[in-house]
């Protein structure tokens, strides 16, 4: 189950509670979901009963109470937990990290794509300045992802107008001035500086590339054993047994304390993270979150191969698909930032 898909079973959960006369509230037209935060547990948490409850006239605890069993019964969903003070903790069944790599891998470069804008017409006046141009061509991508279509031209009054560089980055290239250009917020100064182009892991550009081709090169490496990515339940989202599909132990720790687990918590929320960067008009928003995928790769990778004589296990084989599903993530979002993914570097 994605995380698109649990917001439309949380939301659903809402509007049984609302029918059956238990919570008399406004159904939200959307709810969210997310990692859970210190003190949670399970694989995503969502605060909605907490959102819930000043409109229901009720304690947040009570309206969280309300929601969780009708959550519970929802096909994909092993438990759900009430935390803090109302924060719904919700565990998945068994096969859903193998679902959602298998979703990546599947959908390839059109992974992420939704239909948040659909029938809609962008329009977008910029000025005549590069970096304003820069963003708007990305943001011509982008929207797509999103159903709608964005039509740039340079007109009055101007509806985006990013903090210009202070100096030409065409001198860094195609691939890092577009970076330079597109990963500060808009409202911030991009620097324009060499630094774009060390391949040093202080480069922010160069750990999302570098990490690509390690996935490639982690390919090749499997191949030469003699064996390839498959999805399976031996990489496991927090609270999910390895191998099993079973809920482990209450003290499961936070996704950020096992490294296939932030990577796939990173893979799971780059739908979200594609649609804000649409809905918000931000390319940074994707440039940033291609920089978290990096960086829970490069934490992982090392755990994909055998170790001296190990024979490939089913382990193996998962782990190598969630790094291939990790590659599919970054060069669908450099594509769409107009960068390169070198498969070597």
């Amino acid at each position: 189950m994605t995380p698109v898909e649990l917001s439309r079973t949380v939301l659903r959960a809402v509007r049984r509670a609302v029918d059956d006369g238990e919570l008399s509230v406004p159904v939200p037209a959307s709810v969210g979901v997310g990692p859970p935060g210190a003190g949670g547990c399970g694989d995503y948490a969502t605060n909605v009963a907490l959102r819930l409850a000043g409109p229901a006239g009720l304690p947040a605890l009570e309206v969280a109470e309300i929601l969780r069993p009708r959550i519970g019964e929802a096909p994909g969903v092993a438990d759900v937990t009430v935390t803090g003070p109302g924060f719904l903790n919700i565990t998945l069944g068994g096969g859903a990290a193998a679902a959602l790599v298998d979703e990546v891998l599947t959908r390839g470069p059109r992974y992420g794509h939704g239909d948040a804008l659909a029938g809609r017409v962008v329009e977008l006046r910029v000025p005549y300045d590069t970096r304003a141009e820069v963003v708007a061509d990305t943001l011509v991508r982008i929207v797509a992802t999103q159903g709608g279509r964005a039509e740039v031209r340079h007109a009055e009054p101007v509806n985006l107008r990013p903090v210009p560089a202070p100096e030409d980055p065409a001198p860094l290239g195609s691939d890092a001035s577009r970076w330079a250009l597109l990963y500060p917020a808009s409202h911030d100064r991009p620097r324009i500086s060499a630094d774009h182009l060390l391949q040093r892991e202080s480069n922010p550009l160069f750990r999302v590339r570098y990490a690509h081709a390690r996935t490639h090169a982690l390919r090749r490496n499997a191949a030469d054993l003699g064996y390839g990515g498959l999805p399976g339940n031996d990489v496991t989202l927090a609270g999910e047994a390895p191998g099993d599909g079973r809920p482990s132990d209450a003290g499961t720790p936070h996704p950020e304390a096992r490294p296939e687990s932030a990577l796939l918590a990173a893979l799971a929320e780059y739908p979200l993270a594609l649609r804000l960067a649409a809905t918000h008009q931000a390319p940074d928003r994707l440039a940033r979150h291609l920089v978290g995928v990096a960086d829970a790769l490069l934490l992982f990778q090392h755990l994909v191969l055998p170790l001296g004589d190990e024979k490939p296990l089913a382990a193996h084989r998962a782990r190598l698909a969630l790094a291939e599903a990790a590659g599919a993530v970054l060069a669908g979002g450099l594509s769409l930032l107009g960068i390169s993914a070198p498969e070597h570097l």
